[in-house]
């Protein structure tokens, strides 16, 4: 994915199970929680780079004692900046005697960051912006403890409305800013009650002061809480949270759209949202590692015991294939593997694209996060000629011709080729706002290796991850890649052809931003169709009306081949006014050999338009309403 897009965050949840004096005894540190804390959002820094936040709570402070703190930032390197202020913080301390490092209950005491229960946030902004208001973690504050509520999470909810108009119909003043507003104020109001319900049955019981507190804290039943407050989310979630009492819970939506794995032993329990981190940082054996189970919720008490519990009705499971294809980072062993199966699936096509011309071919990839898939690829493609080598050996021994110079042209001639005709030369954001600018600036991103491809002899295949708007292929990529001169350029995307929006943490809604939509109106209107897109629009705004569940989008795509459609992109994509006279071809997955590479993750509505939830249903629908009627912004 040469243009990047905003995407899923990242979270990350550390809750050491031992005093702060346990790990300055044995590992020399008392900040030995904190620091697992900033590797795993390290790890995940590919997340988010719009900011980033994090939360802390302390066990069994004394009455009048702060217990629960937060520090987010938005500026560049946003975890960097938190964590160097929260460190030149704490060696301040030290500096000035107030905190003794060997004595673990000074840093309880003075250090914001020195408690048991650590959680962080990593964000990609799809909603609410970008200021420091819109950054997680949100806080619900309360005299009570069990009333605080800290919240961070990596998803997006189709129906962030009706949970608004649910709030006030409690009587509550809801803040329409984002789904994460609209959440922490739903699970708050169901905390509240959970707390004022078991208040309530310790007073009868003559109950007070600090064994009253206590005994609510014990019985405070969080998946109980999560229960009543999700009944009405629609979307792909995880979320994470810290209870000023000292508990915590991190909970899945019901189709594991959204990912996320934990570690346990008695020394800490630790949550991220992806699996390699976790190895890494606490290093671990991948057998160590657990999913969180979808539709559950994991939860840990202030004593210390971790259950996990269904709290919503289970639904077929719909992992996001963008997760494997792009997103997640690629040194897990699976997502490595799949993406390395990713690349050889599309070996067969890429070979009848190029006329199986062994000798004349170079293989690439754009841009880094392809390189994977790309190693697939080539692993392919070498057993295809080690068989094409084999049977012509066989076949000249038969025929008395295995002379030494056929040996020679066999196997020391046209084996498949590879050469990284593309890098990155400098560091620049291409994917920031302004539309202009990133056009500018994305043209001199990539440069190319002088010499690597013979002009006009050579056939250029460039694997790329995925691609969703073609801009970075049409402002920049095919015009670098023209320099070389090579006879023929083939782009392999490792996905299929992106044709509907996602509304489950991936910011890409828009319709006519998508390449293959724009191909698909355009051959519309080349073939005169286009009262098609009058009949869909009418169904379409039929179906939001009545909450309907069906993809009336699905028929823009329906008079053409996906063959046609790729044919079109090329016409969209190839630069105006092109001194290269060679052709174009772009070759994409197709769903069937997606599912083949990923088998375990297959959410794939952005491809297909088969959404798992309802609200995706009404969102895609949405989505082509705001296109005909030219109205920007997102459909949710």
């Amino acid at each position: 994915m040469a243009e990047r897009i905003t995407h899923e965050c990242g979270i990350a949840l550390v809750r050491l199970l031992k005093p702060l004096s346990y790990y300055q005894e044995k590992y020399g540190s008392p900040l030995w929680g904190f620091t697992k804390l900033f590797l795993l959002m390290e790890k995940q820094h590919n997340r988010g780079q719009d900011g980033a936040g994090v939360a802390c709570v302390k066990l069994d402070m004394p009455a009048g004692a702060p217990f629960m703190f937060r520090e987010r930032n938005i500026k560049a390197n946003p975890l960097d900046r938190i964590f160097r202020s929260l460190l030149s913080q704490y060696n301040d301390f030290v500096d000035r005697g107030v905190v003794h490092p060997e004595f673990a209950d000074t840093v309880k005491q003075s250090f914001d960051f020195g408690g048991e229960l650590l959680l962080g946030h990593l964000r990609y902004g799809t909603s609410g912006g970008y200021s420091l208001s819109s950054c997680h973690p949100y806080f619900r504050r309360s005299p009570w403890p069990t009333r605080n509520l800290a919240l961070c999470g990596n998803f997006n909810l189709t129906n962030t409305e009706e949970l608004n108009q649910s709030l006030i119909a409690m009587g509550q003043h809801p803040i329409f800013a984002t789904d994460t507003q609209a959440i922490l104020e739903k699970i708050g109001f169901f905390l509240d009650e959970e707390h004022e319900d078991i208040y309530r049955f310790l007073r009868k019981r003559d109950l007070a002061g600090e064994e009253l507190s206590r005994r609510i804290s014990e019985d405070l039943d969080l998946t109980r809480v999560i229960t009543r407050a999700s009944q009405r989310w629609d979307g792909g979630y995880v979320l994470c949270g810290l209870i000023g009492n000292g508990d915590a819970f991190v909970a899945r939506d019901p189709s594991g759209i959204r990912p996320c794995f934990y570690f346990q032993n008695d020394e800490v329990v630790a949550f991220a949202s992806e699996r390699a981190p976790l190895l890494t940082v606490f290093d671990l054996a991948v057998e160590q590692v657990k999913e969180v189970t979808p539709g559950h919720v994991v939860v840990i008490k202030k004593r210390g015991t971790v259950t996990e519990a269904q709290f919503t009705a289970p639904l077929p499971r719909s992992s996001c294939s963008f997760e494997r294809i792009y997103f997640s980072r690629g040194n897990d062993l699976e997502i490595y593997r799949e993406r390395q199966a990713l690349g050889a699936q599309l070996a067969p096509r890429l070979l009848e694209a190029v006329g199986h011309d062994w000798a004349n071919t170079v293989f690439s990839f754009i841009p880094n996060t392809s390189e994977t898939a790309f190693y697939g690829l080539m692993s392919a493609l070498r057993a295809v000629r080690r068989d094409e080598v084999k049977a012509s050996i066989l076949a000249a021994a038969r025929e008395n011709r295995l002379t030494d110079e056929v040996l020679d042209d066999l196997i020391l001639r046209n084996w498949p080729r590879s050469e990284k005709v593309v890098s990155k030369d400098i560091k620049i954001r291409t994917f920031i706002g302004q539309e202009n600018l990133r056009n500018q600036l994305a043209s001199h991103v990539y440069d190319i290796t002088y010499g690597s491809v013979r002009p006009g002899v050579d056939n250029l295949v460039v694997v790329d991850d995925s691609i969703v708007r073609g801009t970075t292929l049409r402002r920049s990529i095919l015009r670098i890649l023209a320099r070389l001169g090579p006879k023929r350029i083939v782009i392999a995307s490792t996905a299929p052809q992106i044709r509907y929006p996602d509304c489950y943490g991936i910011d890409m809604s828009e319709l006519g931003k998508f390449i293959a939509f724009e191909a698909a109106v355009a051959l519309l209107n080349e073939r005169g169709q286009t009262s098609l897109l009058d009949e869909i629009y009418e169904l379409c705004r039929d179906e939001v009306s009545k909450g309907g569940a069906q993809n009336h989008v699905r028929r823009v795509y329906e008079p053409f081949t996906a063959e046609e459609i790729s044919r079109k992109i090329v016409d969209l994509v190839r630069p105006r006014q092109l001194d290269w006279p060679g052709e174009i071809q772009i070759i994409f997955q197709t769903i069937e050999s997606l599912h083949a590479a990923v088998p375990q993750h297959r959410g794939d509505w952005y491809f297909t338009g088969r959404y798992p939830t309802a609200g995706g249903y009404r969102v895609v629908n949405q989505a082509f309403i705001n296109y005909y009627e030219k109205n920007e912004g997102r459909a949710y």
